[in-house]
């Protein structure tokens, strides 16, 4: 770890921010000078806004993705660098209000059924099946995975929250079988030497891998998965309450816009939550 690195990692934890803040951030400074091949305190503005630019147009990268980016980035700046001020920005989404693509039930099967591997086709699974956020999958750790309770911890999520998740019958069975084959530990979906959690945009790039193999052109990226299962759960009758405290969402308002996602009627019958038991089993392939 390089002496900037680690000096911005401090500023961080003095601050009490989330771990996972820290990794994305610490990611969006690592890139810039990957991309740079120089120290991040050696580029000007100018040059980051260029950076910013070949996210966006270039590699394709989502409006939250470089948000994320843009907030490390000043981060590093304003307060490791101690530089008063930047220049360089991102535009605001053109339609905040546009309602994602949703696969159905039968897409997300064959995009299942179309992972390369044992361990992509499990991490996009349980990705579907337990609703969880990209960073929240690569997170998880064995230990997060109660057969007794059926359910999965998710730590430290989205605004530093903990919570619950379902665990199905048929994404235990999966687990299992995966859990055989690889032996993770701690990290329940590791890197390569098993020391940290998978990069994000292995993940990403095994679920676009998926769709296209899967002859899926829905737009959007794997946070698709999240949208279906609770649009799925509408479908089958889940009061939004329920699937407001399974996805983490603070505000029931957020819950609320897959209302819009779905034409089935809204019951508060206490329906049991194993979705991938509705759908037929998946074939391995690696």
């Amino acid at each position: 770890m390089t002496a900037l690195r680690r000096q911005m990692d401090e500023d961080m934890i003095v601050r009490g921010m989330a771990d996972r803040t820290r990794e994305a951030y610490l990611w969006a400074v690592t890139g810039l000078a990957k991309f740079y091949r120089r120290p991040p305190d050696q580029i000007a503005d100018a040059e980051v806004q260029a950076y910013l630019l070949h996210l966006i147009r270039d590699r394709a990268r989502s409006w939250s993705t470089c948000n994320i980016v843009v907030h490390g980035l000043r981060f590093f700046y304003h307060t490791t660098l101690k530089r008063e001020r930047t220049a360089f920005c991102i535009p605001a989404p053109r339609q905040p209000g546009t309602l994602p693509a949703l696969l159905s039930r039968e897409e997300v099967q064959r995009l299942l059924t179309h992972a390369s591997n044992q361990k992509h086709r499990t991490m996009l699974m349980t990705t579907y099946a337990a609703g969880l956020r990209l960073s929240e999958v690569l997170h998880l750790r064995v230990g997060d995975i109660d057969s007794a309770r059926m359910t999965i911890r998710v730590e430290q999520g989205k605004g530093g929250q903990d919570r619950y998740t379902v665990l199905s019958a048929r994404l235990l069975e999966a687990l299992r079988e995966y859990w055989k084959v690889s032996r993770p530990s701690p990290w329940l979906f590791p890197a390569r030497g098993g020391q940290r959690p998978m990069d994000p945009s292995g993940l990403q790039r095994a679920y676009h891998a998926a769709k296209r193999r899967a002859g899926i052109t829905k737009p959007g990226g794997i946070h698709a998965l999240r949208h279906a299962f609770a649009t799925h759960l509408l479908e089958a009758g889940v009061d939004l309450h329920t699937i407001q405290r399974l996805l983490g969402h603070r505000s029931i308002s957020t819950t609320t816009r897959y209302w819009h996602l779905t034409h089935a009627a809204l019951t508060t019958q206490a329906a049991r939550l194993e979705l991938l038991d509705s759908v037929p089993p998946v074939s391995p392939q690696g």
